[in-house]
């Protein structure tokens, strides 16, 4: 009898043992917290430098990119199996627990000539922790064959050939673990910037054909509850003349530079400015708006924004500096983006005063 008894014991441990060795490899499956290097993800398969996905991670581009003096990105995701986005209109998609962003960096040796090759600088992931959605950024070494996780970020200097055949070079900042926080904080928690319907609703080229990314996730398993095509979103490229109007091509350019701070949650609210897609108001989108503290940041002007006149305006006087006590935006970025700044100073170049009213 006691040799039964513990013959019994004995399968019933061996099957507790099995149940948690199972959930723990569960568990384990799901990137909940962050590795040494990057190549320890699995995330790429192949020689790491050519970023080609491995299965289950999914590329991704935006219709109009954060600009981060220059540098191209390479965008993929990673979800955890069978688990798919919530589809939201307005916001980010609501993402499940161990859902990683992966952000490559990167610039061409000589942007006329991609095949002369790229030299990636860092990798930023956000990974979607039990505790909620923490960034880390991954440095890459000189030979190109892995990146490491560098809390404290970190510089690199970088030299190119523009598209003009210009050589350019520059001291590129990777930004450390609370700067990331700066830019991803919505009220008090941090969340991604990017994968929004209004971004993501635009064609991509797969390996097997050119598809609009929103139909394509949803085919895959990426998202659900997406609804009918006519009714999503949707920034148009601000470097297209044809896509969109010259209001809605700035508008994209100031949502995705300005407005994830100057919105109503975000850490730039105090301001009163919102130059978030949303924000239809055109005293709060900073026409005829006054500064709610004036200084040198100012430079000397009235209003945010003043009609027909790019030159008075705050907001092109701050994009177009370098100095980080004026400068916005004030993180990721030590260029003036020239073209951006264009699209702007022509889109306030082509308002007419007289169809807005003056707050005092």
């Amino acid at each position: 009898m006691k040799k039964i008894t513990l013959l019994i014991l004995a399968f019933l441990s061996f099957c507790v043992s099995s149940y948690l060795t199972v959930h723990e490899e569960k568990k384990e499956g799901l990137i909940l917290k962050p590795k040494a290097s990057l190549s320890a993800y699995g995330f790429f398969k192949g020689d790491l430098k050519e970023l080609n996905p491995a299965e289950g991670v999914l590329p991704y581009s935006l219709n109009t990119p954060l600009f981060s003096d220059y540098a191209l990105k390479a965008r993929f995701i990673k979800l955890p199996d069978r688990t798919g986005a919530n589809y939201d209109a307005k916001e980010v998609f609501e993402f499940p627990k161990g859902t990683v962003l992966i952000k490559n960096f990167y610039y061409f040796n000589d942007f006329r000539k991609p095949e002369k090759g790229k030299n990636i600088l860092e990798t930023r992931l956000l990974i979607h922790e039990e505790s909620g959605w923490k960034a880390y950024p991954y440095i890459w070494n000189e030979d190109q064959t892995d990146a490491f996780l560098e809390v404290a970020g970190g510089s690199k200097e970088i030299s190119w050939k523009d598209s003009d055949g210009k050589k350019q070079k520059l001291n590129y900042l990777i930004p450390n673990m609370n700067q990331c926080k700066g830019c991803h904080i919505v009220g008090k928690e941090i969340k991604p910037i990017g994968p929004t319907a209004r971004q993501l609703n635009g064609d991509f080229e797969y390996k097997h054909g050119t598809k609009n990314q929103l139909i394509h996730w949803q085919e895959t398993g990426y998202l659900k509850n997406l609804p009918e095509t006519e009714a999503i979103p949707r920034i148009f490229a601000w470097n297209d003349p044809h896509a969109g109007t010259l209001e809605q091509r700035a508008r994209g350019w100031l949502d995705i530079n300005c407005g994830h701070c100057h919105r109503p949650e975000g850490p730039a609210n105090t301001s009163g400015l919102f130059l978030d897609y949303h924000t239809k108001d055109p005293f709060q989108l900073g026409i005829f708006k006054t500064p709610v503290a004036a200084g040198r940041g100012s430079g000397g002007h009235n209003y945010a924004i003043e009609p027909g006149n790019p030159d008075k305006s705050i907001l092109v006087y701050r994009m177009a500096s370098t100095d980080p006590g004026e400068m916005m935006p004030e993180l990721g970025r030590t260029l003036v983006h020239e073209e951006g700044l264009a699209l702007v100073k022509e889109w306030i170049q082509s308002l007419e005063a007289k169809d807005f009213e003056v707050k005092e």
